[in-house]
């Protein structure tokens, strides 16, 4: 079977088309590698300001629901992939009599599928995940025309975050190394309003890193408006920096702690700091957009929850290990952490220049190989959700107001600030709500109850199948974003 569907991304592709198959240890080191980016580098000062033992007990609690969902979104999968199959054995029998006994509707203007006649009980299809139905696919099967607008409006305001996030994250770094070139500074607590060069005393770290945003976006942003991939070597190659990187940091913080020179003494527990450290742990344990890619692909999905579980288990640890290091290694930490360790810095964690530049550096190169890919996805979301409501459009909306639409508004946001932790705080805590809890726990309950005259269980049912979980998740999600919400008012009233 051959099925054309429209993707998350705007574009057709065959579901069948699920790339090469390997092991679930190689799926293992996908999700993890998938999890592990950029939201984990700005852990370690939201878990500062929220103290240390609430932060513990929320990066659990949320870690665990986190997954929970996920196991939602592989029940989904095979759900649809059942669906898939029954659409396919009813239409490959159309106008015959089969072995049901039952004769299909061969008129155009009446369901393909007469549902009183035929039932999956009696089709019984495999529930094996064989075939890629991405997250916007099964939003497309599974809800109605608002509930898909406001999937789209979901995905497209997550990507617009994790856009600004990376306009933001690179030429805050460059900018902190090229000033810290120049100057020996001793202090961490300098301000945006401060010269970034002796030479140049009128150029202020802000107007600085304003000129590394816009040659950020002057250098990638063309590439929005043509269609780019990450090769197999280029994955290889930012996957190895991201655990050199990590690793680097876990150690440079455990030998400074084991030698003593670790004066931090962080707060138990602050109120303050939870909103945010919300949006930047759903932020830090996102993969359920692209899991259909991740998961498809494995060979034997037999235990396939248990090693999503043990996925989610040693990022947890990690998740762990790097924050306490950090928060009990460092009096002040950066919003990203690996500016803790950037050359000519009396604060730094080290002082092997080459590491300093290396650990400073490091999300310029991982994160300038996937801003373009993000924001090609953009602009095929926004291109699907124009032409779902109004059709086909001319040739320059695709090609030029799409691409402009895409790249203009995170330029705008970076201009503005440079507040890592708070980009990733909003995004995680609205957006990547709904992409990590709301959407998961809707499909799965509009799957079931498509399903639902099969009865008892099928293969990669969720062990949290009792309905009760799903109203648990959308109770949890809309409780997170109110408090969330209530607090940024009371912040900034």
């Amino acid at each position: 079977m051959m099925a054309i569907e429209r993707n998350e991304h705007g574009g057709t592709q065959a579901l069948t088309d699920s790339g090469n198959g390997y092991s679930r240890l190689v799926g293992f080191v996908y999700v993890f590698n998938l999890i592990v980016g950029t939201g984990a580098l700005t852990m370690p000062a939201a878990f500062r300001e929220a103290g240390w033992l609430l932060s513990l007990i929320i990066v659990i609690v949320l870690a665990f629901i986190s997954y929970l969902t996920l196991t939602f979104m592989i029940e989904a999968m095979a759900i649809s992939n059942a669906k898939i199959r029954f659409y396919d054995i009813v239409s490959s029998t159309s106008g015959k009599r089969n072995s049901l006994d039952t004769s299909l509707n061969t008129d155009e203007t009446q369901p393909l599928i007469p549902k009183p006649k035929y039932s999956y009980s009696e089709v019984k299809p495999s529930f094996e995940i064989t075939e890629r139905v991405e997250m916007g696919t099964m939003a497309s099967m599974y809800f109605n025309k608002v509930g898909l607008l406001l999937f789209h409006l979901c995905i497209i305001i997550y990507l617009y975050g994790d856009l600004a996030i990376y306009a933001a994250a690179v030429p805050k770094t460059l900018r902190d190394v090229a000033c810290n070139f120049e100057l020996n500074y001793t202090s961490q607590n300098l301000t945006d309003s401060d010269p970034c060069w002796q030479s140049s005393p009128n150029i202020s770290r802000m107007d600085a890193y304003r000129i590394f945003v816009a040659c950020f976006i002057l250098l990638l942003g063309p590439f929005t408006f043509f269609n780019v991939q990450k090769t197999k070597y280029l994955q290889i190659m930012t996957s190895l920096a991201r655990w050199i990187a990590f690793l680097m940091m876990i150690i440079l913080a455990s030998i400074w702690l084991a030698q003593g020179k670790g004066q931090s003494t962080p707060a138990v527990a602050r109120i303050a700091g939870v909103p945010n450290l919300f949006g930047v742990c759903v932020y830090s344990f996102m993969c359920h957009h692209s899991l259909p890619s991740l998961v498809t692909p494995i060979k034997n999905k037999r235990h396939i929850m248990p090693v999503l579980a043990g996925d989610y288990a040693v990022i947890l640890v990690f998740y762990l290990i790097l924050n306490f290091t950090a928060i009990f290694a460092l009096e002040d930490i950066e919003d990203l952490y690996t500016l803790n360790f950037k050359p000519r810095s009396s604060a730094s964690l080290t002082d092997v220049v080459p590491i300093q530049y290396f650990l400073a550096l490091f999300p310029v190169f991982t994160i300038s190989t996937s801003f373009p890919i993000i924001a090609i996805t953009l602009r095929n979301n926004l291109l699907a959700m124009i032409t779902s409501y109004f059709g086909t459009v001319h040739g320059y909306i695709s090609k030029i107001i799409c691409p402009l639409l895409a790249i203009i508004p995170p330029l705008v946001v970076s201009m503005t600030t440079n507040q890592l932790q708070y980009l990733v705080g909003f995004t995680g805590s609205y957006a990547g709500a709904g992409i990590q809890y709301v959407i998961p726990a809707f499909l799965v309950y509009l799957a079931r109850k498509d399903i639902l005259a099969i009865g008892g269980g099928y293969l990669h049912q969720s062990p949290f199948s009792h309905k009760s979980w799903v109203i648990i998740t959308v109770i949890w999600a809309f409780i997170c974003v109110a408090f969330v919400t209530t607090n940024y008012i009371i912040s900034y009233s």
